[in-house]
């Protein structure tokens, strides 16, 4: 399984990018890892940003099952998370998150993806969100391997 985990908006410098490294360069000793970054919309208006970037991410699909993160989907505690990890290994598709910009996902997308995953009930800058997310991936590789780290 190759894991490809797409987001909207320009890399930064600064603790994010830091962190996004980290956590790239740990997973990648468990897991096939591409990250892409898709650039925002420069539209003002909202909708038309959130429509625009959709269609960009849809763009850049494949065959693989599309995860989405959004706020209204399924939350996982970091071990039930790991087994969601192990159910997409062994299904033998590529697995794509993707987490959108400012303005969220669009309708599109969301409709398109095999599956909703939320980190939380709060809503997060999603250059964090991207951090958290490979943390929770590096910390569910390490479970599936018995590894201490997540303790």
């Amino acid at each position: 399984m190759k894991l490809r985990l797409i987001s909207i908006g320009k890399r930064s410098a600064g603790p994010f990018e830091a962190a996004t490294a980290l956590y790239a360069k740990r997973l990648k000793h468990y897991l096939s890892l591409e990250l892409v970054e898709l650039p925002a919309s420069r539209k003002r208006e909202p909708g038309v940003a959130m429509r625009e970037e959709g269609e960009r991410i849809l763009a850049a699909l494949g065959k693989a099952r599309l995860v989405a993160l959004d706020a209204e989907g399924q939350s996982h505690d970091s071990v039930a998370f790991a087994r969601r990890l192990e159910a997409w290994r062994r299904e033998g598709r590529d697995v794509i998150l993707v987490i959108g910009g400012d303005e969220g996902l669009s309708p599109e997308v969301k409709a398109a993806a095999d599956e909703l995953l939320a980190l939380g009930p709060m809503t997060l800058p999603h250059r964090l969100a991207k951090v958290v997310l490979l943390e929770q991936l590096y910390r569910a590789a390490t479970i599936l391997k018995g590894e201490p780290y997540h303790k």
